[in-house]
Formats: structure tokens, sequence, C-alpha cells
């Protein structure tokens, strides 16, 4: 390609106005006689979901064949960045072969609430978490010439009234919780776009706001790649020129590019914000066609890759007296009850929905795994939709009264969990709770294995079973790896990528999950996921980070320095069981001082290392002063205040190993001032409370009652105004001069000193 300066030189208005809309359902605009290819683009979150035209959406259709990985939620709870780079790696080579440019994912938005509809897209309630995941995967992804698009940007966090409902978040909230995990991401991996999200924020359309797409993105985050809508997400397409909204998508969008041109003629929109739009759209096809891909393994088992992410995934909920993993030498029969077994669910509905290469059945691959040692027998549990069978539980409680152990297979039916609509409870089926308490009844040795995108409740059976394990949607291979994990062939390492509550009432967005009248207040603020229930003193059912082994890990050794601006964090973790294992470690921090609300704890770094039994490492995390920073809206930055932080080493967010206090220096953050600072501003510093003090001195010679600044006075008066202590105090001193005025001579005091 030519360069983009003079590709835009010899481009027509008109030609340029196009390329910033779609060619068809899936590609962008291309141009022959300029040398400009058109690019291809598809839904990504969990593979590839290829449509076999690009004039189709082909959501209700099969469509072309690839991988089927672990939906968001399930890869989340992986908590590995080096699977993540790899499944990136992975779809990269996948997508080149078929003729992929750009990938529509990850998507990255918190998890509001546990019914939210598309959950089961995304990796956790913890911007942390996600940020690592997502940065991790977009690097892996574009190292092999296929862009990423991270969405939905941003506050997308419910299904209904998406498109005509505003999110309204406060502006610490929306920077240090929603944006965080994009802004993670842009700096660490510069995904090739990013997409925005069908809802308002704080009253705009994010495809058209300013602030979120241009003075945050753009002008703060320094980003320089492709915005694109979500499909039909622009409203005001003028207007989302000037904001940043590059792309519109589908094309061709033939009256908004009419309206671009329109407005550029009739003097309401500078030439020169088209041009930066097609730019940065030229710029995108560049990066694709003359990508320099970087080496991959030839010959991916892409399969064997679903499998083994599958494994990673899956968490080990519940293991009372070591039921798991099953011994085949010890067992004679087992009872499967539950249609999953034979009919799993692999990944959600919707958009995301791929069409698999193929499908382990967790039903074979326990047969494959104990042969003819053990005798299996199998029922289908419950019936396909919600309605109540009592002959179905009936036979399969015979079932399991027969065996020596029951595997239950159950879970969230598809239609419950899609794009486009919310869930409406995280119970199970009343059908599968009755049946997994009738079954337990009669067998102690039973096993449930759970399928669902988002947190489960489980209070009302969860007691009765001795072993739980949480197999989400974990793509294609899920089958196998359930199987193994069962039978001990491979250690669960999962870690819950979000908290299960007890029941739904509990989760802090509960009395405002759809909001009214086109506005849904996030009144929790930063209190979401384990920082609520942390505030709260609340015991969730399962916490944020929890997974179990069968092994067990030691930690020890910890410590934290200061160095150069950095804290540098050791310790050390061992394995102490008898199996080779892996444990997610997890660092969060903790605000000592801090006179602003922040929560308990902040997950702040975290990895995933194997150990075998016997082996010891030493772990080493580097935390930057943004990791020790909350979001300053009086100064609008971020701030970390010089004093003392816990520093926490979890094997989850309640299981607290190794625990240190650390002094941190960050340096004094410019001070300000302005009319109504408080009297605890003004005595914060010694240089302003020395002024103020002089102010005061010369009042109280003109006034009765003497104002000092004694811890009886300003334990009475210190969140009052300053200004308002000359008002209450001072009158008889202010003849020539207004409480104003004395502000104003404070302020500029301290400012000339």
């Amino acid at each position: 390609m030519k360069p983009t300066k003079e590709l835009l030189a010899a481009m027509t208005l008109e030609e340029k106005a196009a390329i910033c809309a779609g060619l068809n359902m899936w590609m962008t605009q291309g141009f022959e006689h300029h040398g400009i290819p058109a690019l291809q683009m598809y839904d990504g979150t969990n593979g590839i979901r290829k449509t076999n035209s690009n004039e189709e959406m082909g959501i209700t259709g099969e469509n072309i064949p690839a991988t089927c990985y672990p939906t968001g939620s399930a890869i989340g709870s992986s908590w590995n960045t080096e699977l993540l780079h790899e499944l990136g790696v992975a779809l990269g080579v996948e997508g080149r072969q078929m003729e992929v440019d750009l990938l529509l994912g990850p998507g990255i938005n918190m998890k509001r609430t546990p019914l939210g509809g598309r959950n089961f897209e995304y990796y956790s309630e913890d911007p942390c978490l996600s940020g690592e995941l997502g940065a991790a995967f977009i690097n892996g992804l574009q190292s092999q010439g296929v862009g990423g698009s991270v969405k939905h940007f941003a506050c997308n966090n419910q299904e209904f009234e998406k498109m005509v409902t505003s999110s309204e978040v406060d502006e610490r909230t929306l920077r240090e919780i929603y944006l965080s995990a994009f802004e993670r991401i842009v700096r660490k991996a510069n995904p090739w776009t990013i997409m925005c999200s069908y809802n308002l924020l704080n009253g705009s359309y994010t495809s058209e706001n300013e602030h979120l797409l241009n003075d945050i993105l753009r002008e703060e985050w320094g980003y320089d790649g492709v915005v694109i809508s979500d499909w039909t997400a622009v409203n005001d397409r003028v207007r989302g020129l000037g904001a940043g909204l590059d792309l519109e998508m589908p094309g061709p969008a033939y009256y908004n590019t009419k309206a671009i041109v329109k407005a550029v003629e009739e003097g309401k929109l500078d030439e020169a914000v088209v041009d930066k739009s097609a730019g940065r759209i030229l710029e995108l096809v560049r990066k694709v066609k003359e990508a320099n891909i970087e080496s991959a393994p030839s010959n991916i088992d892409y399969h064997e890759l679903a499998r083994r992410a599958a494994a990673e995934s899956i968490v080990l909920l519940k293991n009372d007296n070591r039921i798991l993993p099953l011994d085949s030498e010890k067992i004679s029969k087992i009872a499967v009850i539950g249609k999953f077994a034979k009919q799993p669910r692999i990944q959600g509905a919707g958009s995301a929905k791929v069409t698999p290469t193929r499908v382990d059945i967790p039903w074979d691959e326990m047969k494959n795994i104990v042969g003819d040692k053990v005798e299996m027998v199998y029922a289908d549990g419950y019936p396909k939709d919600d309605h109540l069978d009592e002959q179905m539980i009936v036979e399969s409680v015979a079932l399991a009264a027969s065996a020596d152990v029951a595997v239950l297979f159950v879970g969230q039916p598809e239609y419950v969990e899609s794009e486009m609509h919310d869930l409406e409870t995280i119970e199970l089926p009343l059908h599968q709770q009755k049946l997994i308490k009738a079954v337990t009844e009669v067998q102690p040795h039973c096993i449930v294995v759970s399928s669902s995108g988002s947190a489960l409740a489980m209070h009302s059976w969860i007691q009765y079973v001795p072993g739980a394990l949480h197999s989400w949607l974990t793509g294609q291979g899920s089958g196998r790896a359930i199987a193994e994990i069962l039978f001990g062939q491979v250690n669960p390492s999962g870690k819950l990528s979000e908290t299960f509550p007890v029941k739904l009432s509990d989760n802090p967005s509960h009395m405002r999950i759809h909001g009214e009248n086109g506005k849904l207040y996030y009144r929790e603020g930063l209190f979401i996921g384990y920082r609520y229930y942390d505030r709260k003193e609340m015991v969730p059912q399962f916490p944020f980070g929890h997974g179990m082994s069968y092994t067990t890990f030691a930690y020890s050794d910890l410590k934290s320095v200061q160095q150069e601006g950095n804290v540098h964090v050791t310790f050390t973790v061992e394995n102490t069981g008898t199996m080779s294992g892996k444990e997610v470690v997890q660092l969060y921090v903790h605000d000592e001082e801090c006179k602003w609300n922040r929560p308990e704890k902040e997950l702040k770094a975290f990895a995933k290392i194997a150990l075998a039994p016997g082996e010891k490492q030493q772990v080493r995390f580097v935390l930057e002063k943004r990791d020790f920073a909350y979001y300053n809206t009086k100064y609008n930055k971020w701030v970390a205040e010089t004093g003392y932080f816990q520093i926490a080493i979890s094997s989850s967010s309640r299981d607290i190993r190794l625990r240190e206090r650390v002094y941190c220096n960050f340096g004094e953050e410019p001070v300000s001032y302005h009319k109504f600072s408080l009297v605890n501003d003004w005595i914060s510093t010694p240089k302003a409370k020395a002024i103020f003090e002089s102010y005061l001195a010369e009042m109280n010679k003109h006034v009765n009652e003497q104002v000092i600044l004694d811890d009886v006075f300003v334990g009475f008066w210190g969140d009052f105004p300053a200004i308002k202590i000359f008002q209450m105090f001072g009158q008889t001193w202010l003849v020539d001069r207004s409480p104003d005025d004395v502000i104003e001579k404070m302020i500029a005091v301290f400012e000339r000193n």
C-alpha cells in the first residue's frame, strides 16, 4: 500500500466517508483503484464464528466449523496469562487459515451482576485479572497478523434494553472498575481495534461519547487504533465521527456516508476529522496486510489445546473426605445422571456461538478411561424444559442407589444464557435441585458437575454433596477435561474469577439490576464482586479466587520492599502434597491510611505456578505506583498517597496465607485550594496551616470570640469550609472585604510561596 498521507490525498471526500463504514455485514470497504484491500472480521470471544456468507448475520444457523475454546467466564478462571497468549496465537494461526483479518474479541466488561446475559463472554468481576488476561490474549493474537477488538467499551453490563439505557456511573467508579481493564490492555497490548458498546454512558451513546472516546481513550491513554461500532450501535454518525468513532458496522450505510459528506460541505464537520478516521482505518489495513508475523508452531493441535484450556479452567469447589479423584480400582459401578453428560453445554448462545469442529462427550470420555474395569449406568435425570418430572427423579434415585458413586451433570439450560436477554435467576432449575437432594438421600458418595456461564447459587443443595466441580462452558474439549479431572489424570487448577453468592439478593447490584425510565444507576460504586462482600463482612458461597486442588501448597518468606518507586514482593510456595499441581497465587493491596473510601483489598498481581511434590519456587511481583493509587476526582488524576499499605498473599480472596505491612513513599502530591476547601484541607500541610493561622490571628484582633485551631475546635469545625469560619466568626472584621476576598488572598499566598 502507498503511504497513508498519499492515499488520503488521492481519495475523494465521498471515498473517505465511505471507508468509515463497512462494505457488508463482515467486511470493511476496499478500493482496488487505490490499492486498498478490504478486511474481513468475525465474532471471536471463544472461537471463530465465520458465517457462510458475508451478507448474513448467521446467529441462528450453523457456520463454518472452527475450534470452540472455553468461554470468557471459563478461561477467566484459568488465571493463566501464558495460556491466554497461547490461545491468542492459535486463534491467529487458525484465523489466517480461514482468511480472518480481525477477531471481534475478547469481551472484558466487568460482571456487575451475575444475571448479565453475556457474562459467559466476559472474564471476571475484577479489572486486574480481566486486563492481564485480555492483554496476553491480544498480544498472542496480533503476533500472527490478526487484529483483536476489545469490547464492549464501556459499561455494557446488562442485556435488558441495553440499546436505550444509560449506564449512570460516577467518574471514580468508571475509572477504577469499568475502564481499568481496557486501559491495561491498551497500554500492554495496543489492540488494533476497540469496539464501542450499545448503551449510553451518563446520557450519551458510547458511539458518540466524546469524554469516553476522545478525552480518555485518545488523549489520556494515547490510543491510536480504530474504534469500531458494535453492529448498529451508531446513533448520530456525524457526532460519533467527531468524538472518535472511526468505523461503522455493518455497512454499507449509504445514508451516513451522505450525511458525513453533507456535514463537511456545509461546514458542520471539518474534513480533517474525516481524514483522521479514514487514516486510522488505512493504518489498520496496513497492519493486517503487512504484518510482521512472529513464528508459531507449524502444526497446532487445536482440539488438544481446547482440552487443555478446559482442564485449566474447571474449578474444584468442594472435596469433602477427598471423594475426588475417583479410583477406578476401588469402584465397581458408577451412576452417571443428567443430560449434560451426553449432551454437554460447551458455550453460550448468540453472536459468540461457534460451530465446533468436534465435541468431546463426558460419558464417552469417562468410559474410555475406566474401560471394562467399572460398570457405568446412565439416566437422563431431568427434562429439556423446566417442568417437574417425578418419574425421572425416581429412576435416577434407583440408579444412584445401586452404584458405588453417583456423578450428576447439571447446569443452566442453553436458552437461559444468551445475548439479548438477561438471566432471571442464578438457581438451577427446580427439577435439578430436587434431583440432587433426592439422589444424596440414597447415595452419600455423590459428585455434582455443574455447567453455566455465570455464578450459580447452590445453597439449596451444596451442603448435601461431598464433591462439586464447576465446569463452566468450557468448549469442545470439556468432556475429556472433566473425565480426566474426575479420575485424577489431571489435577484441577481453576479458580473462580467471580464470586458465587449464597443467594442472588446478596449481590450488591440486586436492587438496581435493570434501571428505570432508561437510566441504570450504578449506586454500589466501587463495591462490586469481592470488594462488596469484604466491606459487608458477608460470607459468599464460594469467594473470588477460590479453587481446590488434589495436592496442597504452603506459603512462606514474604518480603516487601520499595526500591526506586516500585515495590518488590517475594515469597515462596511449596507443593506439600503427593501430586503435581498448579497453584494460583494472588496478591492483594490494602491502603491503611487513605481518607477516601477504598475497598478492603484489591487484586494487583497474580501468577499460576506448576510444582511437583516437594518442589519450592520463589515468586516475584513488582508493583508500580499505579497499583497503590485511586482515582482522585478532586484533581482528576490517579493518586498514590505516601503511607502504610498491607500486602496480602492469598490462595483466594478469603484465604490469606501471608501478610506484611509496608511503608511506601510516593512523594507529596501537589496540593491546591479553592473557595470551599475545608478547614481540614487547610491544616493538612504545615505551609497551608501557617497561612490559615496568620489570617485567623488577624481576625482575632477584631472579634470577641477567638478562633484557635486546637483539637476541640478542629474536631467540631474540621469539615466546615474555611470561608465559612470567617463568615461565622469574623463579621466585625469583614468591613472592607468579603470572605471571598480573604480566601482568594490565602490561595494567592499559598500558590506564590
